[in-house]
């Protein structure tokens, strides 16, 4: 008989096709073949309280009495959410009381847990004893590093049976944040056969005889892509295409429109349009920075599922960024904050040889492979089997 875990996270889609990351959804049935699977997630408006999601068990846990105020985690991360807007801040308490008040229901009937992101999950999980996983993604370690918040976190970390963190760079930082020596690296995956090369559409963003640069993700400031719109100024032969949404999109818009540069701007597509998507750009641009606090990205899941797509990445040596781009075999990597350096990069790749630029779609395909999801539940399989 299978045990029974209950992964929890504060970032998944709310409903079938929800332009929300998945992939906890993904990790999820990756972890199906060993373990009885339920996920925990926060309330949205317009998402089910209970359901069945892609063959996984969802439970949304509610956090404040008036449903369309329960605005703090979607779409996008909650920092984000509280930046955008302020008053979304008054809500952080009751998200914590109501994931305390589910997981006092619910932890009785589950063998282990598994909380990703140490805020506000693996605070709350450090309150129970069940054994459990904490995942560390990025900008939970980096964040709200001050009493008592940093108290409970350090306690959440050193209860844990095992903690994982998704790259290196992350690690280090999780090691120094709690003094632990046993951090297991385990960056979350991708699913290969969604993500290929046949998928490329001729033609699909209207591009004429220029190639395509494209960034897809969060349009936060993290992300760098202002440092990408810039670097377009110096790449005439391009068009650039944004896969995504959030609070820098309209200033982006602007930034683009008042250089004249062709922009093509997407908004938020689901995990089947994006295959589409990557397969039909020529290069992916991941231009993260450092923040002022220092968080960095943590590892850059997008550059996996571009890459399972036989792109090649120019990105910034940020992070988790250098676990997957393989400078001169994959992709380039660049400073971060450097939009020459980027106009510079791209154009190289850009410029390629027919027959180099198989050979680095062919090295890109082989490191996406690396991380699919039949290699990596299998991983995390094997420590939760630790966890006692």
């Amino acid at each position: 008989m299978k045990r029974r875990l209950l992964m929890t996270a504060s970032t998944f889609p709310r409903w079938e096709g929800d332009g929300e990351p998945r992939f906890i959804l993904d990790l999820a049935k990756a972890l199906q073949p060993y373990y009885d699977v339920t996920v925990l997630a926060p309330s949205a408006p317009g998402a089910a309280k209970k359901e069945t999601l892609e063959g996984v068990h969802v439970v949304r846990y509610r956090y404040f009495p008036v449903k369309k105020w329960e605005t703090l985690c979607y779409p996008g991360a909650i920092a984000f959410r509280i930046k955008e807007k302020k008053a979304r801040a008054l809500l952080v308490p009751f998200l914590f009381a109501g994931l305390w008040l589910k997981l006092l229901r619910m932890q009785k009937d589950y063998d282990i847990i598994h909380g990703h992101w140490l805020i506000p999950q693996g605070i709350i999980h450090g309150l129970f004893r069940k054994p459990m996983l904490i995942t560390c993604h990025g900008s939970d370690v980096r964040a709200m590093n001050k009493f008592p918040i940093l108290n409970l976190k350090k306690r959440c970390l050193k209860r844990a049976a095992a903690v994982t963190a998704v790259s290196d760079y992350l690690a280090g930082q999780v090691k120094e944040l709690c003094g632990r020596e046993d951090i297991r690296v385990l960056p979350m995956g991708c699913h290969t056969g969604d993500f290929t090369p046949d998928k490329r559409q001729e033609q699909l963003f209207r591009q004429g005889d220029k190639q395509v640069v494209l960034f897809a993700g969060r349009l936060s400031e993290n992300k760098g892509v202002r440092y990408l719109v810039d670097a377009m100024k110096s790449i005439p032969n391009a068009k650039l295409v944004i896969a995504g949404d959030g609070p820098e999109r309209a200033a982006l818009e602007a930034q683009a429109a008042a250089n004249g540069i062709d922009a093509q701007f997407l908004g938020n597509k689901t995990h089947e349009e994006l295959a589409v998507i990557y397969a039909s750009a020529d290069v992916l641009c991941a231009p993260s920075v450092i923040m002022p606090n220092g968080a960095q990205e943590g590892f850059g899941l997008v550059l996996v599922e571009a890459m399972a797509s036989g792109l090649p990445v120019v990105g910034t040596a940020t992070g988790g960024i250098p676990t997957i781009v393989k400078d001169g075999r994959n992709g380039l990597l660049v400073p971060d904050k450097d939009s020459a350096a980027l106009a510079g990069a791209l154009q190289r790749i850009l410029s390629l040889s027919p027959d180099e630029r198989r050979a680095y779609a062919a090295c890109a395909r082989e490191t996406a492979l690396q991380f699919d999801y039949e290699v990596i539940g299998r991983e995390y399989a094997r420590v939760l089997d630790g966890v006692k």
